[in-house]
């Protein structure tokens, strides 16, 4: 009897020597075995039909429907067929109930082992599915990086994008041939590996040197609004904690601002929603006001890179710093630490007949409590849940990675009586 299952079967560098049990038995007794050039490679000749896998992705979906409870048939594979491997991509196709897939470890947990560090926090990423170019906002922003090297950008080519885009915080290992007799783990300075030769079964490692803060990309031309987070100088290790591009796009709807608004950002972070409110105040003036040193300076030197003239980082605390700034048109506060129920009070009571006052929060117990605060303070409040989710292509398909939710509440002043 033909099992009604397609295995797909993860082997290492050893081949079918390394397997053991029920994997070993599979693979002896295929009808048929499909993979690529490489992996079919490490499996020695059996009676079984073979069926290259490359890019006649769509053919080899049509053999495995025909064939099944026909043949038996199993799928070879390098390491973990589910970490960036066929298996996702077939399950996708066919329906997972029909494979049983038997994991091999994956080069990339051979490479983290082999320079001793974890990988439970890493950025991972394939080259093979994604350009260099499309992934470098998430390479910018991560402490350690673990990169499966293509043909067309292996080690050195990446070194010296890196380098050529300011990236030059990093310390890199390149891990190649991992667990073959040739197997080498070199490590060096990005500026050392550009100029060095690898084979082409590669693992790279980056690793970000200790103090080093992020570093923005600098576009040719900025947008008005919801710019890229990148594109911001962020501190670590709080970077991440920017109000996101689409969330900051609905705030700035929410705040209404106008050519001549006066506007407080009230906890402005790294600056970006007061920024992209001094480039829509082209006439007026915004004041970022934040108590931490340290992203006082990340205000200012944002700013600096925008180019905005009619922003003015103010170093202090809310609602202390109140008494000295004109009244605001619209508010923003995306910092809320502590004392919600004053400093909003004090927030609304400053602003002009009119303005708008519109708050970000991110955890539950933030919510409720800011809620309550403003149904004290005015009525009506209108609260938005945001979920944003961004596409990123894997394989032939369209996959979404979700944001962290988050909220918005605003709450109008009365328009002054005529």
């Amino acid at each position: 009897m033909v099992e009604s299952r397609i295995h797909i079967i993860g082997v290492g560098s050893d081949g079918i020597g390394g397997l053991t049990g029920k994997p070993r038995e599979l693979m002896q007794t295929a009808d048929l075995l499909l993979g690529s050039e490489h992996a079919l490679g490490l499996v020695p000749e059996p009676v079984a039909e073979r069926l290259v896998i490359g890019a006649n992705l769509a053919e080899v979906v049509q053999t495995l429907e025909t064939h099944l409870g026909k043949k038996r048939m199993v799928v070879v594979a390098s390491g973990d067929p589910l970490f960036y491997g066929i298996a996702r991509y077939l399950c996708d196709r066919l329906g997972a109930e029909r494979f049983e897939v038997w994991p091999h470890v994956s080069s990339m947990q051979l490479a983290f082992a082999r320079i001793k560090e974890s990988w439970e926090e890493a950025y991972l990423t394939n080259l093979a599915t994604h350009s260099l170019e499309s992934v470098l906002d998430r390479i910018r922003t991560a402490d350690t990086v673990g990169i499966f090297t293509s043909e067309d950008e292996g080690p050195p080519a990446i070194a010296k994008q890196l380098l050529a885009r300011g990236l030059d915080y990093f310390g890199a290992f390149v891990c190649e041939n991992l667990g073959a007799p040739d197997e080498r783990v070199t490590q060096g300075e990005l500026r050392e590996i550009q100029d060095m030769e690898f084979d082409a079964l590669n693992v790279m490692i980056l690793k970000r040197k200790p103090g080093r803060p992020d570093q923005q990309r600098t576009p040719h031309q900025f947008r008005r609004f919801g710019n890229p987070d990148d594109v911001f100088t962020q501190s670590r290790p709080k970077s991440g904690l920017i109000t996101q591009a689409e969330v900051r796009a609905l705030a700035l709807a929410q705040l209404d601002v106008q050519p001549g608004s006066v506007v407080w950002d009230i906890g402005a972070g790294s600056g970006a929603v007061a920024i992209e409110a001094a480039q829509l105040a082209t006439g007026g003036m915004v004041y970022a006001i934040e108590t931490d040193v340290a992203d006082y300076h990340l205000i200012v030197a944002n700013a600096q890179t925008f180019g905005v003239k009619n922003l003015t980082p103010i170093h202090g605390t809310a609602p202390a710093v109140f008494a000295g700034l004109p009244a605001p048109d619209a508010v923003f506060v995306g910092g809320i630490r502590q004392e919600v129920s004053r400093l909003l009070d004090a927030a609304f009571k400053a602003m002009r007949p009119g303005g708008r006052l519109v708050v970000n929060i991110a955890s539950l117990e933030g919510l409720g409590a800011v809620y309550q605060a403003l149904k004290e303070i005015g009525s009506p409040v209108q609260a938005m849940l945001v979920n944003i989710a961004r596409g990123a292509d894997q394989l032939e398909t369209l996959r979404f990675d979700a944001l962290n939710p988050t909220f918005l509440l605003t709450v109008p002043k009365p328009a002054a009586k005529t």
